[in-house]
Parts: C-alpha cells; structure tokens; sequence
C-alpha cells in the first residue's frame, strides 16, 4: 500500500454495502479518483459532513492492489455554503460537477479541469453575482479546454469573416454566415455574449444582469455540451422538468 496526499471537489456519491460509501472526486494531482470511505454513514462518523459533493477538501488515500483508493483522512478547504442553501444554484453546481465526472478520466492529472471548476464554484457562491450563466459559460470554458471551444469569429463552414455570422450549428463546430447558415439562428447580442464569455470578459458579465441574448447563449452552451458528451446532461434536464 502507499500513501496518497491530494486535494479535489467530490463530484458524487453512493452507498457501498451498509455503512460504507464510495466518492469520486477530482483531483488536482491524481486526476479522478474513486475511494472508500469506510463507516462514513453511520451516526457519528467524523467524515460524513465533509465528504459531500461539491466540497472541496484536502485527502490522504491509502491506495493498494484494487481499483479503489481507501479515505484514510480528509479536511474540509472550501464549502460553498451560498450555493447549497439556494435551489438554483445548487442545480448549476451540480451540471458543473456532472460535466466535469463525464469528460475527465480515473488517474489522469488534469489540474486545469480542477482550477476552472473551483473558480465557477466560487463564483456560483457570491451571492452578488447572478446565477443564470455561471454554469453555461463554465460549459463553454470546458469545451475549451477539451479542444472543441465553438469558432465565433468567422463562418465555421467556409471561413468567411467579413460578413455577418447568423447562425449556430454545433455539427459545424461554430458561427454561420447568410450563405452557410442552418441549424439554429443567432442574434448579434448572443454572438457578443459568448465572445465576452470565451475572451476574457467573464467576471463583468457575470456583475450585473444577465445582458440581452443570455437565454439564447444557455441554451446554446447546454446543447454544445451535449454534444460534446453525446448525452444529456440529467441535473440540467431535470431541472427543466420541474
């Protein structure tokens, strides 16, 4: 057996036999990993409260011959207290947690995966900044780091930069000219947001309200997630259907 030091978000949970359970969490030196935390569910266990998903603790695994790690000890780092009392924001944490579990791999490091999801949950937990596009534009910046960021500056299907890109289609990759265009149409101020999302203006979007064409880029960035996974992304579907 070694000794595993690391820190992470728990992204889920789930019962293993009477008293135990195993977490997923991502982790920034181990990548994901999935361990487990023995007694955890009966009264009094010391680590029940801090091994919540959407916790973002200090771990020591011990890891040996199986595919599960064993939680040895565990220390909470930050909490998020804003987003668990708050329904709306509670349902976008967890979209965040699910997308990141989907697109990351067991024992892969991939620090930059951690990072922006510690930052989207920061942000989702200042209650003075509004809601609604925390978790699109974390889609969005996800995407991006997997490579597939959607092409905004000129005509995803024959390059053309000059003229007004109109539409969106995801099996294009991107923006649509009037000669190129289908799947679905594209406002200019939908086209301005995920440009200020995707180019660095992200923390002035998200100070005030939501601007003009926001419900169309959450839309667009729920579906170009979708895509990417090639399924449907349940804590956002869910949520719709209430």
């Amino acid at each position: 057996m070694s000794l595993l030091r690391d820190e992470g978000v728990i992204l889920r949970s789930y019962k293993l036999g009477e008293a135990d359970r195993i977490i997923v969490a991502m982790t920034k030196e181990h990548g994901k990993v999935r361990a487990v935390a023995k007694g955890v569910r009966k009264t009094g266990s010391k680590f029940g409260s801090r091994l919540e998903p959407m916790t973002y603790v200090s771990l020591i695994l011990w890891r040996g011959r199986s595919d599960l790690d064993i939680v040895n000890q565990v220390e909470v780092i930050e909490r998020y207290w804003a987003v668990r009392e708050d329904l709306e924001r509670l349902t976008a944490g967890f979209s965040m947690l699910e997308v990141v579990d989907q697109v990351t791999q067991e024992g892969s490091a991939d620090p930059r995966t951690l990072e922006t999801l510690v930052r989207a949950l920061r942000v989702l937990d200042d209650r003075g900044r509004s809601v609604d596009l925390v978790a699109p534009s974390f889609f969005f910046r996800m995407l991006e780091v997997e490579g597939g960021a959607p092409i905004l500056d000129s005509c995803a299907a024959c390059g053309e930069s000059e003229g007004d890109l109109v539409a969106f289609d995801l099996a294009q990759g991107g923006t649509l000219c009037r000669s190129c265009r289908r799947g679905r149409p594209l406002s200019p101020e939908a086209l301005t947001l995920m440009r200020r999302i995707l180019g660095g203006d992200l923390t002035a979007v998200l100070a005030g309200p939501p601007p003009q064409g926001a419900a169309e880029v959450i839309n667009l960035a729920t579906e170009a997630m979708e895509s990417h996974l090639e399924r449907r992304l349940r804590s956002v579907r869910s949520s719709t259907s209430l």
